[in-house]
């Protein structure tokens, strides 16, 4: 594309999975078996701008380099966007809770240290079946509570929905978090679960309300379900332009609901896990950057097209 970009921001974040080598969630012992050094030395040279990390990684860190020493790795190949995740279990009461209260002290401290964006939260998952029934009360008022102690703390949480959890699809929300209507408490938005919830890439300019998305992350998939819904969102993600649900239909959309922020890229695919770190993390990268190039070109003819009939 020419300098002009449409597309200004095209800023690439690695998010946790995308450069953790052999690790996925839920799979027992989510840590990364590369070193972080590796890790961020290697994501820096393929283009990324931003990296996204796991809390599982956090305290094998500070025992390594120290969060402090990740900082000054960061900086010093260029990572300017920092995000974190995973926060579950966060409107519980008991043993649940107060393990989720323990990560949330360890990420909100990290966050701190870090100049982290935003943490990525969870709402009540099924990886089979339904989610169990949640407290509405509870739910909104400890959201509210979670993200004002995340703004005093520096940084923002941002709620996913997803197609196996309570709030199904992006409509459900971005009702909730327009409801709770707190300055830290956001959204992410992501193209595989916006698709597999069914929700029309053209709706979203009316259904966000943008001031609420926090992250907006990018990747593919085969327009039908491979297993279960869980088995197909964390084995069966392809890279971004390379299956079936148009990303480049998904950035356009985002950017023209009003989006300027970065891009996340989430890959989790078992053959994505296989490949040495620089091939996975140099793959993700150009095709992302290959379906910025085509959401351009999408919103350049669109554009064209408008001129000429507005020109009749």
């Amino acid at each position: 594309m020419s300098e002009n970009n449409i597309i200004e921001n095209r800023d690439l974040l690695a998010s946790c999975w995308t450069w953790a080598g052999d690790a996925a969630p839920l799979r027992g012992d989510e840590t990364s078996p590369i070193d972080i050094r590796t890790r961020v030395e290697t994501v820096a040279r393929a283009g990324w701008k931003g990296v996204g990390l796991i809390h599982a990684d956090l305290p094998r860190i500070e025992a390594t380099i120290g969060i402090k020493g990740l900082k000054q790795l960061l900086d010093d190949n260029g990572i300017v966007h920092v995000e974190m995740e995973f926060l579950a279990d966060w409107w519980k009461t008991g043993t649940l809770r107060a393990e989720s209260d323990r990560w949330r002290g360890i990420l909100l401290d990290t966050a701190g240290i870090l100049g982290v964006e935003t943490i990525k939260i969870g709402a009540e998952l099924a990886v089979t079946g339904e989610p169990a029934p949640v407290d509405a009360t509870a739910f909104h008022e400890e959201f509210d509570a979670l993200a004002t102690q995340a703004g005093n703390a520096g940084t923002r949480v941002a709620l996913e929905p997803m197609p196996m959890n309570n709030l199904k699809t992006i409509e459900l929300g971005a009702k909730f978090v327009t409801e709770v209507n707190n300055p830290f408490g956001g959204l992410t938005v992501d193209t595989w679960h916006t698709y597999r919830g069914g929700t029309s890439y053209a709706d979203l300019a009316n259904i966000l309300p943008m001031d609420k998305v926090f992250v907006v992350e990018i990747d593919d998939a085969r327009a039908e379900v491979v297993g279960s819904l869980w088995e197909d969102t964390i084995n069966e993600r392809l890279y971004p332009g390379e299956g079936e649900m148009d990303t480049a239909g998904f950035i356009k959309a985002m950017h023209e609901a009003g989006w300027r922020g970065h891009w996340g890229v989430e890959i989790l695919a078992e053959s994505h896990r296989r490949l040495p770190l620089e091939t996975a993390v140099t793959r993700a990268y150009a095709a992302a950057a290959a379906s910025l190039d085509a959401a351009e070109r999408l919103i350049a003819e669109e554009q064209t097209v408008s001129g000429t009939a507005t020109q009749r």
